[in-house]
């Protein structure tokens, strides 16, 4: 029933994102996420899809993985394009039930929308290329300056991982539980939305429960490993700068660049 959602899983490689910094991915990550609530132009919001194609296709991760990705959120994406198609102002263009269709409103919806599937695809770019490892080190020395003022950067950062790391995980055991269900009679896929939410009361349960014995087992593995925070930790490998790096930034930066004149400069 689960099966194919793919938020928080990794996939090896050696392609050039996968070699790419990390801290440097999560900044550009940031960068093309600024840009695409920014861009409400065709042009813009055509150029930002092609580079997210491109990044996608020079990732060399399965198109599977990507679908699995957005298909969770399909019903969001839905519900925000139909919102926006019957709620904004404009010239008419149908009526459905009642309610006035227009023209500005489907525009702005399938921004919004396309918006919402960028933003989800770049962020399966970075867990997809990114080991959990290499992230959570990146976003500790990401946060380290914040440690002068009392912020917990490698707590934050550890967390952070282990909830992304873990989210396959549930995932799998929820779908465990929903076929243990199913074979002894429970139904989910029909009835109202009503009726299936009350359904799912008897999964949260179980889930909950193995939930906090995983939490409880991982706790105890992190304290026979000796491990009290990240005071005085010490890394194997301190990741450098390369060339990669530094290209990787001059094209974002230029893409920025040429989104913001088309999208405020230019007339198109």
């Amino acid at each position: 029933m689960l099966q194919g959602i793919t938020l928080g899983q990794f996939f090896p490689g050696t392609s050039i994102l996968h070699r790419l910094d990390p801290r440097i991915k999560i900044g550009l990550l940031l960068l093309l996420m600024g840009l695409a609530f920014c861009c409400d132009k065709p042009i813009t919001c055509g150029l930002l899809t092609l580079t997210t194609a491109a990044l996608m296709i020079s990732s060399r991760v399965p198109v599977r993985l990507f679908w699995g990705a957005v298909r969770p959120l399909w019903w969001i994406l839905a519900f925000t394009f139909i919102i926006h198609a019957v709620t904004d102002p404009g010239e008419e263009v149908a009526r459905a039930m009642g309610f006035s269709v227009t023209r500005e409103g489907l525009m702005m919806g399938g921004y919004v929308s396309l918006r919402l599937v960028l933003l989800i695809l770049l962020s399966a770019l970075l867990t997809f290329t990114t080991s959990p490892l290499k992230l959570t080190d990146a976003m500790e020395q990401l946060l380290s300056p914040g440690e002068r003022i009392g912020l917990p950067a490698h707590e934050l950062a550890m967390m952070t991982t282990i909830a992304l790391r873990f989210v396959p995980t549930l995932i799998e055991e929820t779908d465990k539980i929903m076929k243990a269900q199913s074979a002894r009679g429970s139904d989910f896929t029909t009835g109202n939305i009503l009726a299936r939410v009350r359904r799912l009361v008897p999964v949260l349960v179980p889930l909950f429960l193995s939930a906090f014995r995983r939490a409880d087992d991982l706790a105890m593995a992190m304290e026979s490993r000796c491990y009290r925070g990240g005071e005085g930790r010490t890394h194997m490998r301190e990741p450098k700068i390369s060339r990669i790096d530094c290209m990787a930034c001059g094209a974002s930066f230029l893409l920025a660049a040429i989104l913001i004149w088309l999208q405020w400069f230019s007339h198109w």
